[in-house]
């Protein structure tokens, strides 16, 4: 700010001048020059150590806040807390492995599991078992005081030849100075020497060690068979609540409500565990062997009861039969452990497939990776829809499309696009709810059983005769045995169609059972696994059955087999949403089941996954010098178009009069192709088409040998004046038989036909003219 104090003494000073200014002086402020060439303090200064002495001191605290010295110093502080528990229980073990010690010698020394034996077989009335074990109990005490004679005979001979040599030693060593004595005996000397001096060293010492191995030893034989022994590690242990062994199986068992089972507990009985409790994968494995009247079905019809008792969900307890109906298997997973998927498929972005070795398939139970089977076994795969069953298929067909030897079909009875990518891989595809689908499958089943023949003749041609296809052969490209690989989606679909499901059942029935040894494979997957559905040979014969979420006992056991439900190998336990992914899967391990969260590569809006597989194992086969067959759709060839008139006529064999029934047999007969299952609906229906109807004589509907023949001239007219009027016969036939539409109905049987007028064939010439069966049936 100005001073005003100075400006009135400038005013002055200028009056008294004349009016001539004067030097003006500036405000003054107080600072310093700041030269900018010099380095800038920084904002955050480093801690400055004085000397060596702070700076070990500033790392020891460092080192002491550290984490893991905080964990150390937390367990040793809670481990001093527990000395006098731990001392005390330590004693207590001390002692109580010492009398356990006794009691074992004492069963030992007076046979008590013998007699025991014997008491059950007195009391039981067997007097052959008794008798076996009281002999039992003499041989054995022959054998032990026979074996006592044999010791005490060696010591006695031992004795006998030691004595006189150390005597003479010492007599000699007592009468002779050692200068004097040969060398070698002198040696002889010295070497006893200190064989004795390191007994005088060395017995001292085991007489200190030898009582602390008997205590450690005690106290390991005294202690507690708790789960975890947590009084020697940390008291947070991550499994501590998840722990099972021998006594709280025993426990859960005991509480079950089976009469046979709480008579055995009540007179005192204890489990015998074939094989103990142990860690297998993410859970808990042990094999029991049930008291007398317990079979291990009972155990799995009481699995949720089971399961509470256990701590565990039904899903995480898994009582099953094992080599007998007496010995339950009981697996319990980990809390909480099947809950996660399987997470991404192994080959996803590299590797490749040998199919016979198997396809990385999903994970166990035990947390395994299951490599599947896929040569020399047939799938079934089903469960309620949206569960994983297209998921899966798509899954082992991708595995197979890794194998550059390998050729795949698939066939998708449904508007599905979920293998839709794999056309590039595919050698026969097709997708969809129409009949001609369902033709193309059954024709794709009887091709493989053409293949199947023409392979089991090949195998028969090779040194050896092998019995089955191997990778050697299936390397051979000019043999033709390379692995065939059909995948059929929805194949409840094709074994209900009306036309096509009976044919259909019986080739695959046949396929299942003969085509596996050929190096052919059927994959079936469907969401209505019963007995109307999927034909029982099937299931019978089929060797890896997978089990999605299913809704009851029939849908369980006519995918994983006659009596899994009874035995405890369950699919009704995976809960529908909750459980998606994972399955109930016997044949594809030795395990008598499996709970496999399978693989999922996903194909869904966003996410694609799988046509880079696809892309790369098309790449594969191109750089081994192979090509897929043929990536077009696979189509069926039209059959020759069946001239239903002319058969009729044929079938009247000159009678003017035919019951219709008659005229059906026949038709039958002659072509049962065509004709096998037709009804009079589906008669009457073909004989519309021509203007011609059954007529009524004697009570009894027939097929008038008139009517057919003035049909067969009304179409020959019609036939010559359409050549007359274009000139030349059209290549063409303008008059079709009925159409598969339009003869079917909902329920599969021929429906009221839309009448067509009747035009010309030029195929047919006369009543019994036939169109050349070699001639393309066009317009069909």
């Amino acid at each position: 700010m100005t001073d005003p104090s100075r400006e009135k003494r400038e005013s002055t000073e200028l009056a008294r001048n004349g009016g001539r200014g004067v030097e003006h002086v500036g405000p003054v402020l107080d600072g310093e020059l700041i030269d900018d060439t010099l380095p800038k303090p920084s904002l955050v200064t480093a801690p400055s150590f004085g000397n060596l002495w702070q700076r070990c001191a500033y790392w020891a605290a460092w080192v002491w806040r550290s984490g893991p010295l905080v964990r150390a110093r937390s367990v040793a502080a809670y481990r001093l807390r527990k000395i006098p528990q731990d001392v005390a229980r330590l004693v207590w073990f001390v002692l109580r492995g010492n009398w356990r010690w006794l009691v074992k010698f004492w069963g030992w020394a007076t046979y008590s599991d013998l007699r025991a034996d014997a008491r059950r077989a007195r009391l039981a009335g067997d007097a052959e078992a008794r008798r076996a074990a009281q002999e039992l109990i003499r041989s054995d005490a022959t054998a032990r005081w026979a074996k006592l004679g044999i010791v005490l005979r060696r010591l006695a001979i031992t004795l006998r030849v030691a004595a006189p040599v150390a005597a003479a030693l010492w007599l000699l060593d007592s009468v002779m100075d050692r200068a004097d004595m040969w060398p070698w005996l002198a040696n002889v000397y010295t070497g006893a020497e200190a064989v004795r001096s390191a007994f005088a060293t060395v017995v001292p010492l085991l007489l200190v060690l030898l009582p602390l191995v008997a205590v450690v030893a005690a106290a390991f034989e005294g202690r507690d068979r708790t789960p975890g022994a947590g009084w020697l590690v940390r008291p947070d242990r991550d499994d501590a609540d998840s722990w099972i062994d021998e006594r709280m199986i025993s426990k859960a068992l005991a509480h079950l409500g089976i009469s046979p089972l709480d008579r055995f507990y009540r007179d005192g009985g204890e489990l015998v565990y074939t094989v103990a409790a142990r860690k297998d994968g993410d859970g808990t494995f042990a094999q029991v062997r049930l008291p007398l009247g317990v079979t291990a079905d009972m155990v799995a019809a009481r699995r949720s009861k089971l399961a509470a008792n256990l701590g565990r969900a039904s899903l995480e307890t898994w009582p099953t039969k094992g080599d007998e109906d007496g010995i339950l298997d009981l697996w319990i997973a980990d809390k909480g452990v099947l809950g996660g998927g399987a997470g991404a498929w192994p080959l996803v972005h590299e590797g490749q497939v040998d199919v016979f070795e198997g396809v990385p398939f999903g994970l166990s139970q035990r947390g395994l990776v299951i490599n599947a089977p896929l040569l020399g076994v047939n799938w079934l795969i089903g469960g309620r829809p949206g569960q994983g069953k297209s998921a899966a298929l798509r899954t082992l067909l991708l595995g197979a499309a890794l194998d550059p030897t390998a050729e795949l079909w698939a066939f998708v009875m449904g508007e599905s696009p979920d293998f839709e990518p794999f056309r590039p891989r595919l050698s026969r595809y097709r997708m969809g709810m129409d009949d001609s689908v369902a033709e193309a499958a059954t024709q794709a089943l009887a091709d493989l059983l053409t293949e199947m023949e023409r392979r089991g003749k090949v195998l028969g041609e090779q040194p050896g005769r092998p019995p089955k296809v191997s990778r050697k052969l299936a390397d051979k490209r000019g043999l033709g045995l390379h692995p065939l690989v059909c995948g059929i989606d929805e194949c409840h679909e094709l074994f209900q169609h009306p036309k096509f499901g009976k044919k259909a059942a019986e080739l695959a029935v046949r396929l299942i059972k003969r085509g596996r040894k050929y190096g052919i494979v059927l994959l079936l997957a469907t969401q209505s696994p019963t007995k109307d559905s999927i034909p029982r040979e099937i299931t019978r014969n089929v060797s890896c059955g997978v089990a999605f979420s299913v809704a009851d006992q029939v849908a369980n056991d006519g995918l994983l087999g006659s009596g899994k439900y009874a035995a405890g190998v369950r699919a009704t336990e995976l809960r529908i949403n909750t459980d998606r992914g994972t399955c109930v899967a016997v044949g594809i391990t030795d395990e008598t089941f499996e709970l496999v969260r399978t693989f999922y590569v996903p194909f869904e809006d966003g996410v694609d996954e799988v046509t880079s597989v696809i892309a790369r194992a098309v790449a594969v086969i191109e750089e081994a010098g192979r090509t897929v067959e043929s990536t077009a759709q696979s189509e069926i060839e039209a059959a020759p178009a069946v001239d239903h008139l002319a058969d009729i006529d044929a079938v009247l064999e000159g009678e003017r009069r035919v019951r219709t029934q008659v005229v059906l047999t026949r038709l039958a007969r002659r072509n049962p192709g065509e004709y096998d299952g037709w009804t009079f609906r589906d008669l009457t229906a073909a004989l519309a088409v021509f203007g011609i109807a059954p007529a009524k004589s004697d009570g009894n509907k027939v097929v008038r040998a008139e009517d057919v023949a003035s049909a067969f001239a009304d179409r020959d007219r019609n036939n010559r004046e359409l050549a007359g009027g274009q000139g030349v016969v059209p290549g063409e036939s303008l008059h079709q038989s009925p159409r598969a539409e339009q003869r079917e109905s909902d329920s599969g049987r021929l429906g009221t036909c839309r009448q067509l007028a009747p035009e010309p064939d030029p195929n047919t010439v006369g009543s019994g003219a036939r169109r050349d069966p070699s001639e393309p049936a066009e317009g069909r």
